[in-house]
């Protein structure tokens, strides 16, 4: 593991090197964002398939992003891929005192709140709220279930999932109210009021939004691609299919692809 990540190192230096890649030597901390996050989804694509081999190929495409990162901090006398390496180990035996010192837990949930205590002291001179760096590029769903992990630890939560259910029938009337007014500006802010009581519902019973609705998504691609399939067999142009006909191929998908 040691030599074929020196064997990496060396690789990325010598790409951003005097006779290097015109290319990667022009690459900045900002110029890779998209290509980290591309990088990410790739992986969760991989990851959700299930796929080992993939899911290997992409964290390698990931643990490039990283070393190229680190690489142009060094370059600029910032940080290196050591220093990167030596925060975050120093971090993890700091959050896991039950592993590394003495103190005793009983639960994950104990783990959790542990961990939030602990964050929270870290960066008590950067972090005046206890909902700030969550960062806003993160995935609407993602981010206000995070949001709401994050208060609940602190007490800020229903205990009773009844309470719960009634936020979003709440929300729904509320978004019905604001599209009877004809008000498209309100509606949509009623309408992300009910995508946010859905997370805390989905939230609730230990189930990721996020990747609730990616599954469903996937599923309706799946589906919509047989239909196409269908259309295309009968030698039919699906432009100029009637919603019946694409919606009796729609009921057979669920059998067929699930």
């Amino acid at each position: 593991m040691g030599k074929e990540l020196d064997r990496l190192i060396k690789i990325v230096t010598r790409l951003r090197g005097p006779k290097g890649c015109p290319w990667d030597r022009e690459q900045t901390h900002k110029s890779l964002q998209s290509s980290l996050l591309d990088e990410t989804y790739e992986f969760f694509e991989a990851a959700e398939d299930n796929d080992d081999q993939k899911m290997c190929e992409e964290l390698g495409d990931l643990l490039l992003q990283v070393v190229l990162h680190a690489r142009i901090a060094a370059e600029r006398r910032t940080f290196s891929l050591e220093d990167v390496a030596a925060g975050i180990s120093e971090k993890l035996i700091r959050r896991h005192p039950h592993v590394f010192g003495s103190v005793k837990v009983k639960s994950s949930d104990e783990v959790l709140r542990n961990w939030e205590k602990i964050k929270k002291e870290e960066k008590k001179h950067c972090r005046k709220y206890l909902v700030d760096d969550i960062p806003d590029a993160m995935p609407a769903l993602f981010r206000a279930e995070k949001m709401q992990r994050r208060v609940a630890r602190v007490g800020f939560d229903w205990k009773d999932i009844r309470p719960v259910f009634a936020k979003v029938v709440e929300e729904f009337n509320e978004f019905k109210r604001a599209l009877a007014h004809r008000s498209r500006k309100e509606a949509e802010k009623e309408f992300g009021d009910i995508l946010f009581a859905l997370v805390n519902v989905a939230r609730h019973h230990h189930i990721c939004a996020e990747d609730a609705l990616r599954a469903a998504t996937r599923k309706f691609a799946r589906r919509f691609r047989y239909i196409e399939d269908r259309f295309a067999e009968q030698g039919k142009d699906l432009h100029k299919a009637t919603l019946r006909q694409m919606d009796r191929f729609w009921e057979e998908s669920k059998k067929v692809v699930g």
